[in-house]
């Protein structure tokens, strides 16, 4: 596993096009370098998020999470962001079994619910840069993320592929940011190429840097992958590295279309969740695409 802290100073849009009409309002059509802009989503009509771009991850999913996945959680705000909210929600779990060794179903209630909006079946990208600019929530328990994950159709996880841009939880008891990738090895786990950098890190430049939005940016073509948080490389991983094992047929996810998701986790690696602190938001201003042609 490899832990940096290094400071050093782009995706190919798959047969699926644009939102509907309103993507390139705000969105510059080029930048430098030679990058178009292939897709955007300014969340500038409120309401639920677009469905010709956007879908939801749905219930219970992963990591033994705290929060019950449900759409009505990400809303199109009147001010031009997707928020994204957790909150106090007791009801049955529809799911429950008693006995279950399954940690989905064993739950008698839903405690907290929050949304994870996908772009699977919607938009998937190869290569090109991704910028993406947020307001995370940084209270104990968030567990907020922007990253992408490779068709599972092939094989499961993390065969797949994982690239998480963004990603906010406690690690080794240390608040942090993280930039990472995941590939599979050949018994059927992960290989992981993290960079694990200090929340002080940025709460020491600028006391306020909770309250306010930044802009998470990855670079991707075939040999690399480059995170960056407000211009800063937090993470480069070589992709000559990372080829699957044998339940990933030795292929390499990251040259392979992938899909996003944009969701607010709470509690598992996130950590207790401080109660005073609910409800949480996360709130997204933009998501853009930009390849070379």
């Amino acid at each position: 596993m490899k832990q940096t802290t290094v400071f050093l100073s782009g995706l190919l849009a798959v047969g699926l096009g644009m939102c509907p009409e309103r993507a390139e309002a705000q969105a510059p059509a080029s930048l430098e370098g030679g990058y178009r802009l292939v897709w955007s989503e300014e969340f500038d009509k409120p309401g639920k998020p677009d469905p010709a771009c956007w879908t939801y991850e749905e219930g219970f999913v992963r990591n033994n999470e705290w929060q019950w996945y449900q759409p009505q959680n990400a809303v199109v705000s009147d001010d031009g962001t997707l928020v994204i909210t957790a909150r106090n929600e007791v009801r049955p779990n529809p799911l429950y079994e008693e006995g279950t060794k399954d940690w989905r179903k064993k739950r008698k209630q839903i405690e907290c619910t929050s949304a994870s909006v996908i772009t699977r079946g919607r938009k998937e990208f190869l290569y090109g840069r991704f910028l993406i600019r947020a307001r995370i929530p940084a209270a104990r328990g968030s567990w907020p993320a922007i990253w992408l994950l490779g068709s599972k159709k092939d094989y499961g996880w993390p065969s797949c592929g994982e690239i998480d841009i963004m990603e906010f939880y406690p690690k080794n008891g240390v608040r942090s940011i993280l930039a990472n990738a995941c590939w599979g090895d050949d018994r059927g786990g992960s290989v992981w190429d993290d960079a694990v950098v200090p929340f002080t890190h940025f709460t020491a430049k600028d006391s306020l840097w909770a309250t306010r939005f930044h802009e998470w940016r990855m670079d991707w073509d075939k040999d690399f992958i480059r995170l960056y948080l407000d211009d800063e490389l937090l993470n480069e991983i070589d992709l000559s590295r990372t080829v699957n094992g044998k339940h990933g047929r030795n292929e390499n996810p990251f040259r392979k279309p992938m899909y996003l998701l944009l969701n607010l986790a709470m509690g598992s690696s996130g950590g207790k969740v401080d109660a005073d602190a609910m409800p949480m938001r996360y709130e997204i201003d933009y998501v853009r695409v930009y390849q070379k042609p």
